[in-house]
């Protein structure tokens, strides 16, 4: 198992621009199983310092989606409280010589790479702006160019011991410098990020592998701040079950769909939980069990495989393990009042949790029974035993019955079961019996409609 020292501080940050997909969630649960794993904290952080398309109803919506998940966090905060810190962190940063002004357009900067890739040389930026004397900077403003600023990067090897991937480098003389500011003053992600994990005492970032490239750049840039940085674990990507990329597809696999498709959460956390490790996937009826294995030593390194259709046969799976108390506020009222032994009776024949609903009328409604042998069943009729019942009056009655009746096998119980339910399949009718009870069995069998 992956030790762990001290109590971790992980954190997950999605940005409100939209609802959580299935590899942002991923993500959170991950770093949400560490946590609880370790006896650490969760934070959620809200990275909204894009003020044109954060929304308040996107916020509110992800931390819904987490709730649905049941992945509650110990401290939430947003980036967008926070702009004061972040300019004090820029302005050290300036001071020290590690961030710096550049002028140049997009349209400049462009034709820079593609020149460059046209000489076979890679395409990192050139430091021109290191080069202007005040006279030049001066120029530039007064016509009109704000500058956006890079963080100066230290050249050399940046190394670190990754929980996922083992040990990485990267020659940060081949990267170009980063921009962490824009031409407007607003922050990208990278300078924000990095001040919150110090200021929170961030001591793991969990995250998705797409992120390797950025790493380095963000060590250097807690050692710039005087801080050392957290220790990193970058998950494989999922991709879907043809092996190509979910990215195009990740805006029908958000959780606010899989929500209105009665796709179970615990399904979800499930299926994310176990892709790409060493644990088989199979239903679990509460988080406990995927707190219990969480470790950074079962996860390979290959893509992770997500499957639609596994995670529909998985939340059917689900379901049929889950206990009453986890479904009782989405069952029907009368399904409800029916409690434990109604749920038992039916949960492994539902898709849904709102099918349960369809064999109400063979409980406690009125049915018009299939009668496909009335002498057989006026026969069953006499051996019935009196009340009261239990799960194991239906092994007493058809054994009675067989004996009787000479019957066995289906001649034996499928006119039993057309009788009292009207149906060819459905749950086990030791368990269905009891909640018939014996007036009505009775009345259906003489084929009364109960």
């Amino acid at each position: 198992m992956t030790a762990v020292t001290a109590p971790p501080v992980v954190r997950f940050a999605p940005s409100p621009t939209g609802r959580l997909h299935v590899g942002n969630a991923r993500a959170a649960l991950f770093n949400w199983l560490f946590a609880r794993r370790h006896g650490g904290r969760f934070v959620l952080r809200l990275d909204d310092t894009d003020r044109d398309r954060s929304t308040e109803p996107f916020a509110q919506g992800i931390q819904d989606d987490l709730c649905w998940l049941g992945l509650t966090w110990d401290r939430l905060e947003r980036q967008s409280a926070r702009f004061a810190t972040y300019d004090a962190a820029r302005d050290r940063l300036i001071a020290a010589g590690r961030l710096y002004a550049c002028y140049e357009t997009p349209q400049e900067l462009e034709f820079r790479r593609k020149r460059l890739l046209a000489q076979g040389r890679p395409p990192v930026y050139d430091r021109a702006a290191l080069r202007l004397t005040d006279a030049d900077r001066a120029r530039l403003e007064a016509e009109g160019r704000q500058p956006h600023w890079r963080f100066r990067l230290e050249p050399g090897d940046v190394r670190w011991h990754d929980l996922v991937r083992a040990e990485q480098h990267v020659d940060e003389s081949s990267q170009s410098d980063p921009v962490v500011i824009r031409a407007d003053g607003s922050y990208l992600y990278t300078l924000p990020s990095v001040v919150d994990d110090i200021d929170f005492a961030i001591t793991h970032v969990i995250r998705g592998e797409d992120h390797v490239t950025n790493t380095a750049a963000q060590i250097q840039l807690f050692r710039a701040l005087g801080a050392e940085p957290p220790l990193f674990a970058h998950l494989p990507l999922l991709v879907g079950g043809d092996g190509h990329s979910l990215s195009k597809r990740l805006g029908s696999l958000s959780l606010a769909d899989l929500r209105q498709q009665d796709i179970e959460p615990l399904a979800i956390c499930g299926l994310l939980a176990r892709l790409g490790t060493s644990d088989p996937v199979e239903p679990v009826a509460s988080l406990q069990p995927l707190i219990d294995t969480m470790d950074f030593a079962r996860i390979g390194r290959a893509p992770a495989r997500f499957a639609e259709a596994d995670l529909q046969t998985l939340s059917q799976r689900t379901l049929h393990v889950l206990p009453v108390d986890s479904v009782r506020d989405r069952l029907d009222p009368a399904a409800a009042r029916l409690g434990e032994p109604f749920w038992l009776a039916v949960r492994g024949n539902l898709a849904r949790v709102a099918d349960a609903a369809d064999w109400l009328p063979v409980v406690q409604g009125t049915l018009q029974p299939v009668v496909e042998d009335a002498a057989f069943l006026a026969q069953a009729a006499e051996v019935l035993p009196p009340e009261p019942w239990s799960d194991g009056t239906w092994k007493t009655w058809t054994s009675a019955l067989a004996k009787a009746s000479g019957r066995k096998g289906r001649a034996l119980f499928h006119p039993l079961r057309l009788a009292l339910t009207a149906r060819e399949q459905g749950p086990e009718m030791a368990r269905l019996l009891p909640l018939i009870g014996r007036p009505r069995t009775l009345a259906r069998l003489r084929g009364d409609a109960a």
